[in-house]
């Protein structure tokens, strides 16, 4: 018959999710370590429980040696045989202890052991059962808050919800219901191991994944989210089904599907849109509702693209303080940078003007052709002091550039530059001499107007 104090270890074991023999072994360490403080003594103590009888016995352990350095902890060979014949050097030979009384202290730090080990064991069983369902939306209650972090209860265990994973646009009181996304099982520390999130794009993934059915069955599937918690969100859907339109199938009939997310997210605007394998289809759609005229890849390895738009959808396109494209910018994966048609036409002007005074400069370089001036414009070199000042390395990867090129163009433009600067600093300051001369002129034609203009008494004013 099993004794009252197993029966009330396997109570425990079966309230708190914990295997008996963990129990077991933290109460036999924490009366180890009570008999080690009523012993006073070097020995190496341990304990064992009776589950029959419920008594729990306290044993030294020896080491094997031939001569003994330690007598606390160590036994010869000879006295080792003596007690047990088949003894030898290494092996260990347990001498039971009489179980000592325990006192106020060593109860203490027996309760003390027991209580460390089984909460080690639950912040176990927490871990192993929650780390594989990080991203899995719980339901909870809301417990209590801990300097504006909120804690959560799941049930079987309490979990964190930081104030940064809290949306601004919601308020929770105790004992509300809430739903959140888990996105972290931290296995040591203190408090709650779970930390949940309320603004993670994950919340919002697995929100629609209960609304909409096509989801669930991966008919739809959600390829990209960008989400600024209690304010907008972006979420891209592709349809696996050529006859399941996957943004309708979201927003539900009459915006029902929707509308039920937005609900539980406490009003949060959503955008849906088409995702497209094609990045200038898709940051098209990304940039609804504004009216996108056309997208230029500046940069695809570095995934930048330039996006312009008419001159009255560029504030539509830029959204407020930024928000759509930089939401369209995360959603798509690419760095957006938004222009309007008078920009871009400002831009491309400036750009041949840059080109035009470039050309004229390498023109005036005695024994360049134009083949090499056309090289070296195309290569983004705009002054013959910027192709002096390049590497060799940079003149080389130009098309049709090799090594001896490289070195005559090199040789050429250094022996240029200085007076080419010359000749354009000459003419700087002649334009700036003229504009003041203009500007001059105008002051005093100004003037003599207003000396010529007929002076009107007050009379006169009155009279008028």
């Amino acid at each position: 018959m099993m004794s009252e104090l197993y029966q009330a270890i396997e109570q425990i074991g079966r309230e708190k999710g914990i295997d008996t023999e963990t129990i077991v072994a933290a109460v036999e360490e924490a009366y180890a370590a009570a008999s080690r403080k009523y012993f006073r003594t070097n020995e190496n103590l341990f304990s064992r429980l009776n589950r029959e009888t419920g008594a729990i016995e306290v044993f030294a352990k020896k080491l094997v040696v031939d001569e003994v350095a330690s007598p606390e902890t160590e036994i010869s060979i000879e006295e080792a045989q003596a007690i047990d014949p088949s003894a030898q050097v290494g092996g260990e030979i347990e001498f039971a202890k009489p179980s000592p009384p325990l006192g106020r202290i060593a109860a203490q730090a027996a309760k003390q052991v027991i209580y460390q080990k089984v909460k080690e064991a639950e912040r176990e069983n927490i871990h192993a059962e929650y780390s594989g369902r990080i991203g899995e939306l719980v339901n909870g209650i809301v417990k209590r808050f801990e300097r504006g972090d909120m804690v959560i209860d799941l049930g079987k265990t309490e979990a964190v919800l930081p104030r940064r994973e809290q949306s601004r646009a919601e308020h929770y009181n105790q004992g509300d219901r809430i739903r959140t996304v888990i996105v972290d099982v931290d296995k040591s520390g203190k408090g709650p191991q779970v930390t949940a999130s309320r603004t993670d794009p994950r919340l919002l993934m697995k929100l629609f994944e209960m609304e909409v059915p096509e989801i669930y069955d991966s008919t739809v599937v959600i390829m990209s989210v960008a989400r600024e918690a209690g304010d907008r969100a972006k979420i891209a859907v592709r349809s696996k089904d050529r006859d399941v339109d996957p943004v309708g199938a979201c927003v539900g009939i009459k915006g029902s599907r929707v509308q039920a997310v937005i609900r539980e997210l406490r009003g949060e605007k959503i955008d849906i849109v088409q995702w497209d394998d094609d990045p200038r289809t898709f940051v098209h759609n990304a940039l609804n509702p504004a009216q996108i005229n056309r997208v230029y890849i500046k940069n695809e390895p570095a995934k930048a693209m330039e996006v312009i738009v008419a001159d009255d959808q560029l504030s539509l396109a830029i959204g407020k303080k930024g928000q759509n494209v930089r939401l369209a910018s995360r959603l798509v994966g690419w760095d957006i940078e938004i222009k309007s048609e008078s920009e871009k036409k400002a831009e491309v002007e400036a750009e041949m003007e840059r080109v035009t005074r470039a050309r004229e400069e390498f023109e005036m370089i005695p024994g360049f052709n134009e083949k090499n001036i056309t090289r070296l414009i195309d290569a983004g070199f705009r002054s013959v002091a910027e192709v002096a000042g390049a590497s060799f390395e940079e003149l080389t990867s130009i098309p049709g550039v090799g090594e001896k090129l490289a070195l005559k163009i090199f040789d050429l433009c250094s022996e240029h530059a200085p007076r080419i600067e010359e000749i354009k600093e000459a003419k700087r300051k002649a334009e700036a001499e003229a504009a003041e001369a203009a500007e001059a002129r105008l002051s005093d034609a100004d003037a003599g107007d207003e000396e010529q203009a007929p002076a009107v008494s007050m009379d006169d004013a009155e009279e008028e």
